[in-house]
C-alpha cells in the first residue's frame, strides 16, 4: 500500500488456508500506525483480488469496506470463481482499477498458482546432480556424493520453496533421505515416495512422522496421522496418476529428486516446467548410472558454486 509515493504497508499470502495478501497488507498498515491513510492510498496487488468465500472471505469486499480509492492489479486470477469478477466488483464500487502493470513479472511470481488453475496440475521441477561425465551414481550400492556443502544448502532452499518433493523406491532405499529443509530455514515440503509393492522398511527417515508423507502404491488406499497411502494402478501412466493425485490434493508444486528412471519418465511424458541440473566439474567416475536426457529444453542460465555448476532449464 502506497501513500504519497511512500510504502506504508506490505503483505503476502503466507500459507494455504490463511489470510491472503490484501488483509495482511492492510493489517501491516494499521500496525505501522497509518490506518487513517488507508482511504487515501493506492493498493498494489500482483494477483486480482478474490470475490468468493473459500478458506478466507473475499478480498474485494475488504478493499471496498476500507474505502481504498485505487487498486493496481498485475494479472488476472484464472480461477473460475474469480477470473475478472474481482476487477469488475471493484470498478462497480467506484474504485479506480489499473490493470496489467508488470503483468509478465506478476505471472512469473504467481506461476505455480496460475498453472495449477489453467493446466490443472502442479508446477513440476526436475532436479538432479551429476558428475562431469554425466553420471548420477557409480557402480555398486555405495552412495556417490556429488555436490559440495554449499550447493547442498541451496538444494534445501529449493525444497523450502515448493509444496512437495518426490523420490522413487530405490532412492528411498539406498540413500534414506529425510527430504526436509534441515540445512535451510523454512517449511519442509510434503514427502512423496513411490513404493508400488510397499516393500520399503518402516525405519526409513521418510516414515519418521516429522512431515506429511504420501506413498504411491498399488495395494491400498488409507490414511493415518501424517501418512497417506495413495493407491495407483499399473495399467495407466504412473506419472499422470501422481500428477492427477497432487492436483486433487491441492498440492501446487513438486520438485522431483528421484533417480534417473523417475526423472526420465517425466521428461518422456513431457510433464515438467523447469529443471535444475548440478554438475560437479571436478568429479569423473569411470562407470555408473547415466543422467536423464532432455528431449526438448531451453537453457535459462547457470551459476557457479565452487566445484559445482548449476544450470537452469525450462521445458519447450
Amino acid at each position: 500500500m502506497v501513500y504519497n509515493d511512500q510504502i506504508i504497508g506490505e503483505g503476502y499470502h503466507q500459507k494455504y488456508g490463511e489470510a491472503h495478501a490484501e488483509p495482511k497488507c492492510i493489517g501491516h498498515v494499521v500496525e505501522n500506525g497509518h490506518g487513517d491513510l488507508i482511504s487515501r492510498s493506492t493498493l498494489y496487488v500482483s494477483l486480482e483480488p478474490c470475490v468468493h468465500f473459500g478458506k478466507t472471505p473475499p478480498c474485494a469486499d475488504l478493499i471496498i469496506r476500507n474505502k481504498i480509492p485505487k487498486v493496481v492489479v498485475g494479472c488476472r486470477d484464472p480461477f473460475k470463481e474469480v477470473d475478472g469478477k474481482g476487477i469488475e466488483k471493484l470498478k462497480n464500487a467506484g474504485i479506480e482499477v489499473e490493470f496489467g502493470i508488470l503483468e509478465k513479472e506478476c505471472k512469473e511470481l504467481n506461476k505455480r498458482f496460475l498453472g495449477f488453475h489453467t493446466l490443472h496440475r502442479p508446477y513440476i521441477i526436475l532436479k538432479w546432480a551429476q558428475t562431469l561425465n554425466c553420471k548420477m551414481a557409480g557402480q555398486g550400492s555405495d552412495r556417490l556424493f556429488i555436490t559440495n556443502e554449499f550447493t547442498n544448502r541451496i538444494a534445501h532452499k529449493w525444497r523450502s520453496e515448493e509444496a512437495s518433493v518426490l523420490i522413487g523406491t530405490n532412492t528411498a532405499l539406498m540413500d534414506d533421505p529425510g527430504l526436509t529443509t534441515r540445512l535451510w530455514t523454512g517449511n519442509s515440503p510434503v514427502r512423496l515416495v513411490i513404493d508400488m509393492d510397499l516393500k520399503l522398511p518402516p525405519h526409513l527417515k521418510i516414515f519418521d512422522g516429522q512431515v506429511r508423507t504420501i506413498v504411491f502404491n498399488k495395494l491400498k488406499h488409507e490414511e493415518s496421522d501424517d501418512l497417506l497411502f495413495y493407491q495407483v494402478t499399473e495399467d495407466v501412466s504412473l506419472v499422470h496418476q501422481i500428477i492427477n493425485a497432487l492436483y486433487q490434493l491441492k498440492i501446487l508444486s513438486v520438485i522431483v529428486e528421484g533417480g534417473a528412471k523417475l526423472l526420465q519418465s517425466f521428461i518422456d511424458e513431457n510433464l515438467w516446467d523447469e529443471a535444475r541440473v548440478i554438475t560437479n566439474e571436478e568429479l569423473i567416475v569411470n562407470a555408473g548410472l547415466d543422467s536423464p536426457q532432455f528431449i526438448s529444453a531451453s537453457k535459462m542460465g547457470e551459476e557457479k558454486i565452487f566445484t559445482d555448476k548449476v544450470e537452469f532449464f525450462k521445458s519447450n
